[in-house]
């Protein structure tokens, strides 16, 4: 028996000696709730003046007066303590003399910076900057508040003249003569699921009720009609005495009964109401627009395969429909990125188009005819649109694939002419842009930063791009003091050998280069986003303090993985869903490998949270001999069970049948796997997990399942965090060998 104790123990001991070789306390000083305090004593705060050409800045506790025009600054206060002790003899305030009030929305007259007014807890003051001088204002006059114009959104209840309200029971309308005090029921198909109403618990005819809106005398409602979706049922154990039954309508791909629309319309002056007939594609999706020209509005209606999408016109008093621009894009619309704008008054729509492989917007008259291309770029690919000028005929709007930029993704500002004729950029330095535009839109604030440089912050002149001054920056010395390096930015080529992918690294500040070190890969597939940081972010999912332990950790991105490289890279994986981003993770840690010798590829370890816990998954399933360690967290493993529009759109609407799943490679395991889920995840709900591990029973594979009580899609905390972090330090960093087959013992 002694014996036999012994060599447990000797089992026992490279995890104990591996817990040792990890120094918790630099781990700790390497998380962002460690480094974001120390970050934020360089941070930078604006405020734009209104009606003038002027903003404020503060930073280190001072504050400064920038001319826009000019990039000239001054300290704000002649004298800040003064400026504290006139402010708290003026208003009685207890502040302490160095905590001085946000000097929020302060405004010059006539642009003339010697003086600003400001009003603060309900007091008027104006300062004298020459003098340093506060003093009251008796000359403010309280302006009246301009009334709201509601009749471009409607009005819900009643109509603007109170001739007629909308009244809505538990799922039907009723609409009232409130001149004759009449009540007559409109509707009578409500029911759960389908209802006219925003609740359905009361049987009460009510005011406040009715979920449409009126416009002018014209009522409308889009229903979203759910009565034949099947549930998903989630049981909430943590709620109360008994556990909770949680219920929510979920379709899923290539299901029968999804969701339906359906368009009602009522004219309160011929009392005529009915469904509009606006189906066109079965089972489409419509959305409506409640902006009001001339009459009419405007919705858009979507196939069910995502490929064709058309805007369509109402004309609100007589209920006709007519199409305006359908947009076919094959394999599918980039969802995204794809918008339209009405612009003079709906005479104009500016409109978001993938046609050349890369998104740009177009002119269109409010009859469908094209007036041109608006933004150019042979790998520009537009983005938000930020403003639209329409009197000087031009259109601001964020895009990606500038040539300045080290990261296609980079988003950067520019404003083009709607001729197509002129178009500048706005925004300069390597980094992803934000811009905060003065109230005139003449001028930007433009704050850039990428995950090695600190927030820099330019203004900008709108109509003079190339005039911009630098007026401040963040720092990251203290965060250096403190132990802290920045990530590493890498670009490598795809499996393709050719498709430049990039992402991040992140090294132990301890990395001596002459050592071998495990690297993990954290994942996400997209396609609607990569997740890669591009702007300056602390400890990013975790990923600096896990590397902290002693790995290497790198967040780069597949191919189909974003939609703001073009279609070609976005719709990568169509038709595919399961099997496309792996290899070129793969072939990324195959890539840094060659470049840094300190890597070691005999210790591979992946992970990711939703489509990154399915990618994570399916990486190790299709390369068991090259990832060791997997940690998937509520992964989507079987996307025939998940929401409909992801599968249908990314995969295809039955053209390519079932989509592949993780639960086909179950027999695949060989190397450590850490299955999480939270129980009431109704996002990627635990059914995916659980029915991925009953697949790796039916194999006999051993692996381990962590179900967190009370979490949602959501399961991030300091116990998941630490769960990784011993999951990859006990399997990793000195792996230990065991049954992978329980059944069959090897």
């Amino acid at each position: 028996m002694r014996r036999k104790t012994l060599f447990i123990l000797c089992l026992q001991l490279p995890l104990w000696l591996s817990a040792q070789t990890v120094d918790w306390k630099l781990v700790a000083q390497q998380e962002e709730d460690t480094l974001q305090p120390i970050y934020n004593k360089s941070s930078v705060s604006t405020s734009w003046l209104n009606g003038a050409t002027y903003f404020v800045y503060e930073q280190y506790g001072k504050r400064y007066l920038v001319d826009a025009r000019t990039g000239h600054q001054e300290p704000l206060l002649k004298d800040q303590k003064h400026f504290v002790e006139q402010y708290k003899r003026l208003t009685g305030d207890s502040t302490k003399t160095h905590n001085i009030p946000r000097l929020y929305e302060i405004t010059l007259k006539n642009n003339d910076s010697k003086r600003f007014y400001w009003t603060h807890n309900k007091v008027h003051m104006i300062y004298n900057r020459a003098t340093g001088v506060l003093s009251l204002d008796n000359t403010y006059a309280e302006k009246a508040e301009k009334k709201r114009r509601n009749q471009d959104m409607g009005s819900r209840s009643t109509t603007r003249d109170s001739l007629y309200t909308m009244l809505g029971d538990k799922y039907n309308l009723y609409v009232r003569n409130n001149k004759t005090g009449e009540k007559r029921q409109l509707t009578f198909d409500g029911k759960e699921g389908a209802s006219y109403c925003f609740t359905t618990n009361k049987d009460t005819i009510r005011e406040g009720n009715a979920a449409g809106s009126w416009h002018n005398h014209v009522y409308l409602h889009l229903m979203s009609d759910d009565s034949k979706v099947g549930n998903l049922y989630l049981v909430d154990v943590l709620r109360g005495d008994r556990p909770r039954l949680k219920t929510k309508h979920m379709p899923l791909p290539n299901e029968k009964n999804v969701r339906q629309y359906r368009l009602y319309w009522y004219n309160a002056d011929t009392g005529e109401g009915k469904v509009l007939p606006i189906d066109k594609y079965k089972d489409q999706e419509v959305k409506l627009n409640y902006e009001n020209y001339d009459g009419n509005l405007y919705f858009t209606r979507r196939n069910r395969g995502v490929d064709t999408l058309e805007l369509c016109k109402l004309n609100l008093p007589t209920g006709k429909v007519s199409v305006v621009i359908q947009e076919v894009c094959k394999p599918h619309l980039n969802v995204n990125l794809w918008s339209y704008r009405l612009i003079n008054h709906g005479k104009e729509i500016i409109w978001w188009s993938e046609r050349t492989g890369r998104g740009n917007y177009y002119l269109y008259d409010n009859q469908g005819k094209l007036k041109g291309r608006i933004t150019r770029g042979d790998n520009l690919v537009a983005g938000r649109i930020e403003y639209v000028d329409t009197l000087k005929r031009r259109l601001i709007f964020m895009g990606y694939g500038d040539k300045q930029a080290y990261d296609p993704e980079y988003a950067y500002y520019y404003v083009a002419d709607f001729n197509g004729k002129r178009q500048q950029t706005l925004t300069y330095g390597d980094g992803t842009h934000e811009l905060d535009f003065s109230p005139d839109h003449r001028f930007a604030i433009d704050s850039y930063s990428r995950m090695n440089l600190p927030t820099v912050y330019n203004v900008v002149d709108v109509d003079n791009p190339l005039k911009h001054y630098e007026f401040a920056r963040r720092t990251d010395n203290a965060l250096k003091e403190a132990g802290w390096k920045a990530p590493w930015l890498v670009d490598v080529p795809a499996a393709d050998g050719k498709t430049r992918l990039y992402g991040v690294m992140y090294v132990p500040t301890f990395l001596d280069k002459t050592k071998k070190y495990p690297i993990i890969s954290f994942v996400y597939p997209g396609p609607q986003d990569d997740q890669i940081p591009r702007s300056f972010t602390l400890d990013d999912a975790g990923n600096q303090s896990l590397a902290e332990m002693g790995f290497i950790v790198i967040n780069v991105q597949p191919r189909g993985s974003s939609p703001l490289r073009g279609r070609d890279f976005y719709c990568f994986g169509y038709g595919n869903l399961r099997d496309y981003p792996v290899a070129d993770d793969k072939h990324t840690i195959e890539e840094l490998a060659k470049r840094y010798p300190f890597i070691d590829l005999n210790r591979v370890g992946i992970c990711g949270h939703s489509g990154g816990g399915f990618m994570a998954l399916t990486a190790m399933l299709t390369y068991p001999d090259f990832y060791k360690v997997c940690f998937s967290a509520s992964g989507n493993h079987d996307n025939n069970q998940y929401i409909q529009w992801w599968g249908e759109t990314y995969h295809g609407l039955g053209k390519f049948g079932s989509i592949p799943t993780n639960i086909q490679l179950a027999d695949r395991l060989k190397g450590k796997l850490m299955l999480v889920t939270g129980d009431v995840d109704d996002n990627v709900p635990p059914a995916s997990t659980l029915r991925m591990a009953d697949a790796l029973i039916k194999k006999g594979k051993r692996f381990e399942l962590m179900v967190l009580p009370g979490k949602d899609h959501g399961v991030w905390s300091p116990y998941y965090q630490n769960l990784m972090r011993y999951y990859f330090m006990e399997n990793l960093m000195t792996p230990t060998n065991r049954d992978v087959n329980i059944i069959k013992h090897e």
